[in-house]
């Protein structure tokens, strides 16, 4: 399913090489290993909005490269990973045009909502070690911000929930007079595989809740984190994900990895794909 979602959103991409070598070269001299890699994700927040110099340190409000719209675009088109064939050249160009707009730039906000974290990680699950997919959002507190659990990914759970009924005997459903028979056919109800099959029809299992339970219960036990990588639809009109990448060469480091224009009221489609809904 993943692989038939991506090529229907880049389907329509061509691949067109970009040697990062000789832009940072350019810009950087010698040094351009040492500063090319973005190597923290609020470093990538302000290399993207051009709030950090080229050597790391910071540009604050009132510096004369604060948000400048050149240095900005040099920035901007050393954040993508090159080695990525479904983003091509005209679509980086297009997303750069739109955020670096001197009329109305667009920039990252790390507490403006609408980024998330995807962790993927492995439980211990009955015995057995299995993956689970945690999601997470930044949510302000009293003092500062806290990361809290916003959904889960385990597929034992998409497996109870996602059986099928019986089509050839139609939807199972409860009688509308059932209750003039105090509900006795509960009993046939509950044989039934498919009990969720019975809730409202806008009825979604909680899987977050189901996966805290297991947790409390002490039938999942946390053994490690594999990868994590991050959700963005904070620019109007795009979704992207952020990833780390740990390789030689200038091209390295936290990297916007996967890219596509989201049409109007379509991100909730692409939502429920992330989540595995």
């Amino acid at each position: 399913m993943l692989k038939y979602f991506w090529l229907f959103f880049f389907s329509s991409l061509f691949y067109i090489s970009f040697s990062h070598a000789q832009t940072l070269n350019r810009y950087l001299g010698d040094e351009s290993v040492l500063y090319a890699e973005t190597k923290q994700v609020n470093q990538f927040f302000r290399r993207f909005n051009c709030e950090e110099a080229l050597d790391g340190s910071r540009y604050y409000r009132g510096d004369s490269l604060y948000h400048d719209p050149q240095m900005r675009e040099k920035y901007l088109e050393v954040l993508f990973d090159e080695q990525n064939t479904s983003i091509s050249a005209s679509m980086k160009k297009k997303f750069i045009r739109q955020v670096n707009n001197n009329q109305k730039p667009q920039y990252l906000d790390f507490h403006g909502g609408d980024w998330f974290a995807e962790v993927s990680t492995d439980f211990n699950y009955k015995g057995k070690s299995t993956p689970v997919t945690l999601f997470l959002e930044l949510e302000e507190a009293p003092v500062g911000s806290k990361w809290v659990f916003t959904n889960v990914y385990f597929q034992p759970f998409s497996e109870i929930f996602e059986a099928e009924s019986n089509e050839d005997q139609g939807p199972p459903f409860i009688h509308p007079l059932s209750h003039e028979l105090d509900f006795m056919n509960l009993i046939k109800v509950f044989r039934n595989n498919n009990i969720e099959k019975y809730a409202q029809k806008d009825y979604q299992p909680d899987y977050l809740t189901l996966f805290l339970y297991e947790l409390k219960k002490n039938n999942l036990k946390f053994i490690q984190v594999n990868k994590v990588k991050f959700h963005f639809f904070q620019i109007d009109g795009w979704y992207f994900e952020l990833d780390d990448f740990t390789r030689s060469g200038y091209n390295r480091g936290w990297l916007i990895s996967q890219m596509t224009e989201i049409p109007r009221g379509k991100k909730d489609l692409l939502l429920k794909f992330i989540y595995h809904q």
